[in-house]
């Protein structure tokens, strides 16, 4: 049920690029909000109801304006876009110019000054809201790279805040970041913030580092010290997923059903493959269906024993470089099914789709082998939720070197997915292991992600956020 708000002040405010709700059509034409999928609103669903939460965003709909509203008890606030907004903040700046550049250039970013005035426009906007929604003290938590700017947007309104930022995705090496021409503004963007998280450890060394060399000031380890007496917080906070709640799921008699239903329209194979990704260039699709195909041709693999399911998640549609790359994929798998496969029995099936919950919690079931290779990747919450899914303690995974989750599933096939014949060398590994050997790796896997599920990593960061930090007292030089 959807209501107005009763109170226009939250204790707690998230600020995110969207909602977490999309807007549906019933059948009968009306509009109505349904919960999109996603592990983060879980994990802060009940400090949010306990501290009057508010949560700030886009709905998903351009050139549309609408009033705060109250669903499933949580008080949202919608951020409207215009469709030139759309175009220059989102897929122009922050999807064409930082994802690229964050992500070790895999594709070329692009640097244009409209795009830049529009993220600084639409980061205010973001700022503006949250510090009319933020009652006296509060504390808000900004989400990612399409809002770096906003920290100090909203510091400088409502000082009164305990702020913090969030980054989903890497953080660049000091050489790529300085190509950004905006590079100090988004530095002093994200100094706003009273705790600044990253993925892993070696991104916050690199923004510490950045700090100290292009806007001047001093710092030490983990902390940033600022003129104003404020010290700025630097920490690595590894995301994670829902694990109780994603083994609850595939424990479901009907999942498991479905599982065996998704390996018989396959033929039953001996070994099953499997990739779920975003369509994106930087999630290494080409090159583990090319690793798979040479397995085939090799005669390494037999194709009456293995086949390979991968899951494309439709991204960024409008944008030319994500055409391109769905049109060199399907290219791919057509050339690969054509010459390896026969009548019937293609080796690879490619869907270009969007799945239920349900439905994925099944295809990890069915799954021997998850394979996630991303040429670069902040985390990569696939593998987590396939190794939450093993509740048998069976099956591998083969995770690429350059995904975050690699610095926690140690015990993961890990691969250079640059490196064709290491790939492959992997995914064989894989295949032959024994029973004993699966069992040994996926148990401490399991035990690894269900210590440290989306409920810890909110707490963690909550908790460093509501930490007292009394000025630092030291002696900085201007800026």
């Amino acid at each position: 049920m959807n209501d107005r708000p009763t109170t226009s002040t939250a204790g707690l405010v998230v600020v995110a690029n969207r909602l977490p709700v999309d807007q549906v059509r019933g059948d009968d034409g009306s509009a109505f909000w349904q919960r999109s999928p996603g592990g983060l609103v879980t994990a802060l669903e009940p400090v949010m109801h306990s501290n009057h939460g508010a949560w700030v965003g886009w709905h998903g709909a351009a050139d549309q304006s609408l009033d705060p509203f109250v669903d499933a008890g949580l008080t949202l606030v919608p951020v409207p876009l215009s469709t030139a907004d759309i175009e220059s903040y989102y897929e122009g700046f922050a999807n064409a110019t930082l994802w690229p550049l964050y992500h070790d250039v895999v594709a070329p970013p692009a640097f244009h000054r409209h795009w830049w005035d529009s993220y600084v426009t639409v980061n205010q906007r973001f700022a503006d809201a949250a510090a009319g929604v933020a009652e006296p003290g509060a504390v808000v938590w900004v989400q990612d790279y399409q809002l770096q700017l906003v920290p100090a947007m909203l510091r400088a309104q409502r000082p009164d805040l305990r702020i913090g930022f969030f980054l989903h995705i890497p953080f660049p090496p000091t050489e790529l970041f300085q190509q950004l021409p905006w590079r100090r503004q988004i530095l002093e963007g994200l100094l706003g913030a009273d705790l600044i998280g990253f993925q892993l450890p070696g991104a916050a060394a690199n923004f510490v580092r950045l700090v100290r060399q292009r806007v001047g000031h001093k710092t030490h380890r983990d902390a940033v010290y600022l003129p104003d007496g404020r010290t700025v917080t630097v920490r690595s906070f590894p995301i994670s997923i829902d694990a109780s709640g994603l083994e609850e799921l595939a424990r479901r008699p009907q999942t498991e059903a479905r599982a065996r239903q998704i390996r018989s329209d396959l033929g039953n194979p001996r070994h099953l493959l499997l990739g779920v990704d975003r369509l994106d260039y930087t999630k290494g699709m080409p090159q583990r269906l090319r690793a798979f195909g040479e397995l085939l041709s090799d005669g390494r693999v037999d194709l009456d024993e293995a086949a390979f399911v991968q899951v494309a998640t439709p991204s960024r549609e409008r944008v030319e470089q994500y055409r391109v790359l769905r049109d060199d994929i399907e290219r791919l798998v057509g050339r690969i099914n054509g010459a390896v496969g026969r009548i019937g029995q293609p080796p690879i099936t490619y869907l270009h789709t969007s799945y239920s919950r349900d439905e994925m919690a099944a295809l990890y079931r069915a799954a021997d082998v998850m394979v996630v290779t991303p040429l670069r990747d902040g985390m990569n919450l696939v593998a987590k939720e396939y190794v939450a899914c093993r509740y048998t303690d069976d099956g591998a995974l083969v995770l690429s070197e350059f995904a975050g989750a690699a610095d926690e599933l140690r015990q993961a096939y890990l691969v250079n997915p640059y490196d064709i014949n290491g790939l492959k060398a992997a995914l064989l590994a894989a295949l032959q292991a024994s029973p004993r050997e699966l069992s040994r790796r996926m148990r401490a896997m399991r035990r690894q992600v269900a210590e440290h599920d989306i409920g810890h990593w909110a707490s963690l960061f909550l908790g460093e956020l509501h930490k007292a930090r009394p000025a630092h007292g030291k002696t900085t030089r201007p800026v």
